[in-house]
């Protein structure tokens, strides 16, 4: 949200808060568990965009603080209290983690990983059995140095075949180390090779700008960039790229999004502003809070504007980025999606497609037009907050919000190219991924035809693209699928 937040706070009522704590003093000995417990309701009954919806979140649902404690100690750990207060199925994005830092890192695209970012599919005839294809490597990492290039399948962790019911344990466990056996595609049914590599996870940076340039195509300059997640600490970086597009004068944008989970709204309204300019304080987006959230505040403050400048601040108000946008005022864009593409990402084709003409390549879209918040156990539920409690590191990560474009449209079921928005449905070979960037890869080829001749239709009709792709790496980080609203302060009362 905007920086219009600093000036209009958001303004709450608890039933039970911290501002209540006299008259409804617990008798109970309280533990570190009550503490998260309370602090698990406090934060979902105050934020949560379903409060209304889910009983025990009700503001009169308990009348004292032992009530309340005693009722939460039958529930035996964190998560099992987090999951029991949310609207399932409808929700299916909120999370709890106990390890906020870990969090705050992976937003920031820091996490604990070999370098390989993968995609999981089910063999075409043994269904139980998954393979992994490697999507793209993360420079610098372990998987780099030991030459692991995108287009390789593995079907086996530490000699044991991967299946729907053991991958998580095999690939997503507290080891840091394992050895990875490789294969070859056989229609489907990938066969192995004989190839095995141990790598090691280690605390990795991604640069989410993964590549930038631009190709010429019958006299025509046309960008390509692939941005594989909406972290805020490197929007001084992309506006770096836009400022060469310009100076190079594109004809076309082609943005390539089939990676990129999602993360910072924020970022997400500078992009669009780069992409444009000539829309500069239209509506962007439109956030819709729950119900005791909008009573609150002033309707304005949940809109987000174009804008044409970068303007990003700490924790402590002091500014990091302040810059104007490079804008390319384009009337047009090209974006590839898969499988894979949400949250933030989903947002720009949104929100730019209410203005100027978006033309997608890929596959259809998640469909998560919800955002969240990150929530801290103090009186004011910011890591900043008086009496922040140091005895525990959870964190929420809720639903708060649902966001639409300036018309108030969004896509809950996912984005389908060629259905919801012009352009062309074509899923990824894992036969023949290419190399990321060249013209040549399938995925980028399309789209420069679709370029040059306008033409939609779509010849590929190769049965390994209907192969179904069940999970990927970047799903197992805590930042994964996240749209996050930045507040920057507020108080309780």
């Amino acid at each position: 949200m905007k920086t219009l937040l600093k000036t209009f706070l958001i303004l709450y009522l608890f039933t039970v808060t911290s501002c209540e704590k006299t008259p409804l003093e617990p008798m109970l000995e309280v533990n570190v568990q009550d503490d998260i417990n309370y602090f698990i309701w406090k934060g979902l009954n105050v934020f949560y965009y379903w409060q209304e919806e889910v009983p025990d979140l009700a503001d009169n649902r308990f009348g004292t603080f032992n009530e309340l404690y005693t009722y939460f100690r039958n529930f035996t750990e964190p998560e099992t209290v987090f999951e029991n207060l949310l609207n399932r199925p409808e929700d299916r994005f909120s999370v709890i983690v106990d390890d906020y830092i870990r969090l705050e890192n992976s937003f920031q695209g820091l996490n604990l990983s070999n370098g390989i970012e993968f995609g999981l599919v089910r063999y075409k005839t043994l269904t139980n059995n998954v393979f992994g294809y490697v999507r793209y490597v993360v420079q610098n990492s372990d998987a780099a140095s030991k030459n692991i290039t995108r287009g390789q399948l593995f079907t086996t962790i530490n000699g044991q075949q991967l299946t729907e019911n053991n991958f998580r344990t095999l690939l997503f466990s507290e080891n840091t180390t394992y050895t990875m056996g490789f294969a070859d595609y056989n229609n489907g049914d990938p066969i192995d090779n004989g190839d095995f590599v141990t790598l090691e996870k280690t605390d990795l940076q991604e640069n989410p700008i993964a590549i930038h340039k631009t190709i010429e195509v019958n006299n025509q300059k046309i960008g390509y960039f692939m941005y594989n997640q909406f972290a805020s600490n490197y929007d001084a970086e992309l506006n770096a790229v836009f400022s060469n597009f310009k100076a190079q004068n594109i004809n076309d944008l082609i943005i390539d999004l089939r990676y990129n989970p999602g993360g910072s709204t924020k970022t997400a309204t500078y992009l669009g502003s780069m992409i444009t300019g000539q829309f500069t304080d239209m509506v962007f987006s439109k956030e819709l809070w729950n119900q005791k959230i909008r009573n609150a505040n002033p309707p304005e403050l949940f809109i987000n504007n174009f804008t044409n400048k970068i303007r990003n601040t700490d924790s402590n108000g002091s500014v990091l980025v302040e810059e104007s946008i490079k804008s390319l005022e384009l009337n047009r864009v090209y974006i590839i999606t898969s499988s894979a593409t949400a949250s933030a990402s989903e947002l720009v084709i949104n929100a730019l497609s209410a203005y100027i003409d978006v033309k997608l390549v890929g596959a259809k879209t998640v469909g998560k037009q919800v955002g969240s918040l990150t929530l801290y156990d103090s009186d004011n539920l910011r890591k900043t907050g008086s009496n922040f409690n140091t005895d525990h590191r959870y964190a929420l990560q809720p639903l708060v919000l649902e966001i639409t474009n300036k018309i108030n449209e969004n896509y809950p079921n996912g984005i389908s190219p060629g259905i919801d928005i012009s352009g062309i449905e074509l899923r990824e070979d894992f036969e023949n991924l290419g190399i990321l960037g060249a013209p040549s890869e399938p995925l980028l080829a399309r789209t420069l035809e679709y370029i040059i001749t306008g033409a939609k239709e779509n010849t590929n009709t190769k049965k390994q693209y209907f192969l179904n792709e069940i999970y990927d790496s970047k799903l197992a980080t805590p930042a994964s699928n996240r749209m996050i609203s930045e507040i920057i302060e507020f108080p309780l009362r």
